[in-house]
């Protein structure tokens, strides 16, 4: 049995301890997370301010702006701090909030894009039935049940892997995620992993299986239209969506629905950052900004904007 120690604070070693790739890494990050927050931010905004976006599409996507926004906080400017300033000491209580809201996030999105899934199926499936199938009430429990599930999932976490022995040193891989933890443990994690496993295998499974019913129907719905042109704009709001549910799932797939002795630290730091902060950058783009009515709206606040300028001088 080796010793175990009462552990009161982490070192979060980052991607690379190399000094030369320091500040390119902190530029590279600082890039990412300024897109980020002005992309979520300003879809957010854009959504809220005209009154076109205000549909079941678009409120789900200022939810998952504001999610994205939120897990990529939780992680990134502490990932730049220690680039930066070289502080990468994280306290036991901060490990364990970061990481509590990185799951919970990252598991509201996931429920979230079933969801989007689901509308998607509401309105190239039952187009004169969309206005009352997805009225604003099932939107908002829709939205609310994604906040729940996730927190609710948070809350198993951080009591499983924090419950464990650490008697190896604390240094902690990229940031406080559970791969990096259970590999400082020297207790028994075959139980930690398998409750993971479980809980993370249905979120997965459930919402997978939401978004391929969900598309199974919508493609056979597509198949039969007459229009080329309603296919190639159904197809078009397919393939974009599909995609990051593909970068999201797969990347989040590999990181933890795997055993610790097929893990890789340095495949596990690119997924995590992957998943933390390029995806996030990525949605917006992916999701709305090729949308004509995003667009639109976009031009609109700039106009008002110029408009407004001209206006005072």
């Amino acid at each position: 049995m080796e010793n175990s120690t009462e552990v009161t604070e982490f070192i979060l070693v980052g991607l690379t301890s190399a000094s030369e790739l320091q500040i390119p890494l902190f530029i590279m990050f600082t890039l990412i997370y300024l897109i980020t927050v002005v992309g979520n931010m300003g879809m957010m905004a854009l959504i809220l301010l005209d009154s076109h976006l205000h549909t079941p599409m678009y409120f789900f996507l200022s939810n998952l702006s504001l999610v994205d926004f939120d897990y990529s906080t939780a992680v990134t400017p502490k990932v730049m701090a220690g680039l930066l300033i070289g502080d990468k000491v994280i306290s036991y209580n901060a490990c364990v909030t970061q990481f509590f809201f990185l799951v919970a996030f990252i598991t509201v999105e996931s429920f979230l894009l079933a969801s989007m899934a689901y509308d998607r199926f509401a309105a190239v499936c039952k187009p004169l039935h969309y206005t009352t199938t997805m009225t604003t009430g099932v939107c908002a429990h829709l939205a609310m049940g994604c906040y729940v599930c996730g927190f609710l999932n948070a809350s198993v976490h951080p009591g499983n892997i924090f419950r464990l022995s650490i008697c190896r040193a604390n240094v902690v891989d990229h940031f406080c995620d559970a791969p990096p933890l259970l590999a400082l443990s020297c207790s028994d994690i075959y139980i930690g992993e398998m409750v993971i496993f479980l809980v993370m295998g249905f979120n997965v499974l459930f919402s997978v299986l939401v978004i391929l019913i969900s598309y199974l129907f919508i493609f056979i719905t597509i198949l039969r239209m007459r229009s080329s042109e309603g296919r190639q704009k159904a197809f078009s709001t397919c393939a974009s969506h599909l995609t990051t549910v593909s970068i999201f799932y797969g990347t989040g797939t590999f990181m933890y629905l795997q055993p610790s002795s097929s893990h890789s630290m340095d495949m596990d730091k690119v997924a995590s950052m992957f998943y933390t902060m390029v995806i996030p950058m990525l949605n917006p783009v992916v999701y709305s900004l090729k949308n004509k009515e995003v667009k639109s709206a976009f031009k609109k606040a700039v106009e008002k904007a110029k408009s407004s300028i001209g206006f005072r001088f």
